[in-house]
């Protein structure tokens, strides 16, 4: 699953994590962004000593290891920025795509309140649409996913050909084992939740500089969205 950042992503990871038959892989290249970029993130540390920081080994999991006795499904939750350009994308064709789109001003709001000057490589948006292009496969736009979970769930598990299961609407509060070692920095929110909480349209417009910055990403976004699934399939 291939999204930006304040996407719901991680609220759409802890749903198929719910699930009985699913194994999740929470972020598995950010080592690897974060040892080749060398930006410096809340716990970076951590990350670097927590995970591969080699893209290939990472693959390697996601395509070769096997799953856990009644597993079936491994769901990997990917940020579109980590992705960079070394990464031979031939290499992800085993895998079965699918995208978690935002609208930029929706998407900016609720960004700017962690990084207040964001750049365009930040959101990930460019990157998205070129992992579909080579990629494609089912778009789910987060304000669908939260105006109605069950049908957009129902229709996600569709386009994926696995089945749904109710587990996906609701699951305890607190961390999983699953989650990342960033998960203190970023995941409060999460951790308190037990269900997909309501959309709510940001309060206001955004800062002209963020605006455009929205506009920028917006043609990324359109053609995207128009691929997006809905209710109905």
């Amino acid at each position: 699953m291939w999204s930006g950042p304040r996407t719901v992503s991680t609220a759409l990871m802890r749903s198929f994590g719910n699930r009985p038959d699913t194994v999740v892989a929470d972020e598995p290249l950010y080592a690897f962004y974060l040892s080749r970029t060398g930006i410096g993130h809340p716990g970076r540390a951590e990350i670097l000593a927590s995970m591969p920081a080699d893209w290939r080994a990472v693959l390697d999991d996601l395509t070769a290891a096997p799953l856990p006795a009644g597993r079936s499904v491994y769901y990997g939750k990917h940020m579109t920025h980590h992705l960079l350009p070394e990464v031979d994308r031939d290499a992800l064709a085993p895998l079965t795509h699918a995208y978690l789109i935002r609208d930029p001003a929706e998407l900016l709001a609720s960004y700017a309140k962690v990084r207040s000057a964001p750049e365009l490589a930040d959101l990930g948006i460019v990157q998205q649409a070129e992992i579909f292009d080579a990629y494609p496969g089912p778009v789910l736009d987060s304000r669908d996913l939260l105006e109605n979970p069950e049908a957009m769930l129902r229709a996600l598990c569709g386009a994926l050909a696995i089945p749904f299961t109710a587990a996906m609407l609701s699951w305890p509060a607190g961390p999983r084992d699953s989650d990342g070692v960033w998960g203190p920095y970023w995941y409060e929110s999460v951790w308190r939740s037990t269900g997909f909480g309501r959309y709510r349209p940001p309060d206001g417009p955004l800062p002209a500089a963020l605006a455009a910055l929205a506009e920028r990403c917006r043609p990324y976004y359109e053609r995207l969205h128009a691929r997006r699934l809905t209710a109905g399939f």
